[in-house]
């Protein structure tokens, strides 16, 4: 069993940044691959990010502005966000799976609890 725990999100003024952390206990964090979705109320939860071995994936709507990366000697995946606009409101979440089927929801198989991120317009 694995657990997430995500960390860093907050109140930020549109065209800051922020850097989410999601710290992994509990397995083999190296072998799994790491994703990040977010979730607005009312809609559905959607794919923000991955990272598997070198290989990074990104939503067309952050491509440019955020910026996903891993330490795994720390058993953390980052998301770094820049140039931030109001629709990135969301609560951001974390989650690990151990195929790489990254863009696909339900093919994760642990999930963090969640972080708010609110971009002030």
């Amino acid at each position: 069993q694995v657990q997430l725990v995500e960390s860093g999100g907050g109140l930020v003024q549109a065209g800051g940044s922020l850097r989410l952390s999601c710290a992994a206990s509990g397995g083999t964090f190296s072998s799994y691959a790491m994703g990040w979705f977010r979730q607005t109320p009312g809609k559905e939860r959607e794919f923000v990010a991955a990272i598997y071995w070198t290989i990074r994936r990104y939503a067309e709507f952050v491509k440019g502005r955020f910026t996903i990366s891993r330490d795994n000697t720390k058993s953390t995946v980052y998301l770094q966000m820049n140039s931030l606009k109001p629709e990135d409101t969301a609560v951001y979440y974390c989650a690990a799976q151990r195929g790489n089927d990254v863009y696909t929801e339900g093919r994760y198989d642990f999930w963090g609890q969640g972080t708010q991120v609110t971009v002030s317009s």
